[in-house]
């Protein structure tokens, strides 16, 4: 999820063989010999999370010196990008963009062949389709990914990791990727993982906002920020079971507000407005939410649910 050589993509695979020059498992045990290339913040996390699930893992960098701590905690170092996709069967790589991962894997395509590349690099759902494409000519098994985290959670089993392509690529090597965080997987089109990240990190933001927003205007009575918090994430349990509701509203394209109206969400605006006002606070975001509510009940549905403000995006 970081904004920065986070994550990303998915992809389409063809059929890999079962043997390569390297076996897929280490002899020292069941353990998947994995390579990953790229060693910024997130790679190295990547790599040490593999290391410490007792994967034989084999690490590139252009930087070499970045390899050193995952060196000195087992690692095998690649000299070269070649060294490092012959290692393994399961290649991950974790680079600045796109086009970094083609200018690195392109002139290694045919040794990549019949082996899994996972693409955890950020980018668009056409660069990820795109790479798909490129990773199918090649006949290399493709994944493309999404890391809803930052490096601290790579690890972790409550970070997600989502993961589109062929999702019988996603099975075969999920007891590996599963050390990373716990995959979830999207389906065979490639650009989902991004497109999800993209939108996930939107969502982010705008709780993000909401929540500032809020703490400044309970701020402005003396109330703690971490005290207003402890009960808004109890309140965000109760706003999931609202998005789920209306989600359902969402794909059928009908909005019955038989919970709360957009009338009356623009009568509780107000008040907020209101109180923000009087206390100094920056209305700009809740002003924005008033706004498409008025524009709903000008065109007529001010009886419908607060789905219906959908139809005001998709402009």
């Amino acid at each position: 999820m970081t904004t920065t050589n986070t994550h990303s993509n998915h992809g389409t695979h063809s059929t890999h063989s079962t043997h390569s020059t390297h076996s897929t498992h280490s002899n020292a045990g069941d353990k998947q010999n994995v390579t990953v290339i790229g060693l910024g913040r997130m790679g190295t996390a990547l790599a040490a999370a593999f290391l410490d699930a007792g994967h034989p893992t084999t690490v590139f960098n252009r930087s070499p010196g970045k390899a050193e701590p995952l060196v000195a905690r087992g690692a095998r170092r690649a000299e070269t990008v070649a060294e490092a996709v012959a290692a393994s069967e399961l290649v991950v790589v974790c680079v600045l963009d796109y086009p970094a991962v083609r200018e690195l894997l392109d002139p290694v395509a045919a040794a990549l062949r019949g082996k899994t590349l996972v693409n955890l690099t950020s980018g668009s759902p056409e660069q990820a389709r795109a790479e798909a494409e490129w990773a199918a000519g090649h006949g290399i098994g493709y994944l493309d990914g999404g890391i809803m985290t930052t490096p601290p959670g790579i690890g972790d089993s409550a970070s997600m990791i989502l993961y589109a392509g062929a999702p019988e690529l996603l099975a075969t090597h999920r007891p590996a990727l599963a050390v990373l965080g716990d995959p979830v997987d999207l389906g065979p089109d490639a650009g989902l993982a991004s497109l999800y990240d993209a939108g996930l990190l939107g969502l982010m933001w705008s709780v993000f906002g909401g929540w500032l927003h809020a703490a400044a205007l309970t701020g402005a009575d003396g109330v703690r920020a971490e005290d207003f918090t402890a009960i808004a994430v109890r309140w965000l349990r109760t706003v999931a079971w609202f998005l789920s509701a209306y989600a359902g509203q969402i794909d059928t394209g009908e909005y019955p507000g038989d919970d709360a109206t957009i009338d009356i969400q623009v009568a509780a605006v107000g008040h907020l407005l209101h109180a923000a006002e009087t206390r100094g606070v920056d209305n700009r975001l809740p002003e924005l939410h008033l706004a498409m509510m008025k524009e709903a009940v000008a065109a007529g549905h001010g009886a419908d649910s607060y789905a219906r403000i959908i139809e005001a995006f998709r402009k």
